[in-house]
């Protein structure tokens, strides 16, 4: 049986097509209509319909930003916002006349790099997404583990700090707040009076805002992480996300975790993704 995955993300739709021996043979991307759910919709049927015109029997996932929620069917959690209460698995079998698997982004992650990339042999991985937003999957013997009510993994809203910075999710303090993207880009912005991008930010470190920057993100980091480390003990964590290419988060961050862990021994293998922004619409196609 071929296999379809589609990866939405905030800013591009990506279809991959896999043979029975998770060779790929199609892939395409477009730009994600991110405020229109219907243009959503539509985007995605159509790259399914395109993709399998010339196969007959294949299986369908996709990988999305949010969660279903048990009780009602409907999007949580997500940071697109046009899909929260959305019922997408619904209406896209509707629209499609076919059976879809549907998970989150970090789930598609970790799912993907522990059957194919960097998690491939360890037992139990911890999948983290740093990117627009900060989030997490859990394999058990690349066996996915959502947990009693889809939200095994969610550690970018933990509550990092008492009456902190507000979340959309409406709590305060989320590690989410500290560590995404935006937010370590709001909180320069705080510190210099400058609007700049993660890559020019890295940049910055020789002078004194600079520091105070780096060792307030390593700092949120390493508590966060090192929380997930207190109740999972996982044999990996892999990171994944635009993040995830910040080189010192894999020394001095990982000194960050292990300084925090509650253990006088700390082995944790901190991981970089192999498979890049295509662990998603992998994990995706991968997906029972």
């Amino acid at each position: 049986m071929y296999k379809i995955g589609i990866d939405l993300g905030g800013t591009k739709t990506e279809i991959i097509v896999l043979d029975e021996n998770l060779d790929v043979l199609e892939r395409k991307r477009v730009p994600t209509p991110q405020h229109s759910y219907d243009e959503i919709i539509d985007t995605i049927s159509t790259l399914v319909l395109d993709a399998s015109q010339n196969i007959s029997d294949f299986s369908l996932g996709i990988c999305c930003p949010g969660a279903i929620s048990k009780q009602t069917g409907l999007i949580k959690n997500s940071n697109t916002q046009c899909l929260i209460g959305k019922s997408l698995k619904k209406d896209l079998e509707n629209k499609l006349q076919k059976k879809i698997s549907i998970e989150n982004d970090a789930n598609c992650f970790t799912l993907s790099e522990s059957k194919m990339g960097a998690g491939m042999g360890f037992g139990l991985v911890f999948g983290v997404i740093l990117g627009t937003g900060v989030g997490g999957g859990i394999t058990i013997n690349s066996i996915l583990h959502c947990g009693r009510t889809n939200i095994a993994g969610e550690w970018g809203h933990h509550t990092l700090h008492q009456n902190g910075n507000s979340c959309y999710c409406g709590k305060c303090g989320c590690v989410e707040t500290y560590i995404s993207g935006p937010s370590l880009e709001k909180r320069w912005n705080q510190l210099t009076g400058l609007t700049q991008s993660m890559p020019e930010i890295i940049s910055n470190f020789d002078y004194t805002i600079g520091k105070i920057w780096k060792d307030e993100f390593l700092d949120n980091f390493g508590s966060g992480l090192a929380n997930v480390i207190d109740i999972l003990d996982p044999d990996a964590i892999i990171l994944g996300g635009g993040l995830s290419n910040i080189d010192f988060l894999y020394t001095e961050g990982k000194e960050s975790i292990y300084s925090k862990v509650f253990s006088d021994i700390v082995e944790t293998p901190i991981l970089k993704n192999k498979l890049g922004d295509s662990s998603g619409v992998f994990g995706a196609a991968l997906l029972d």
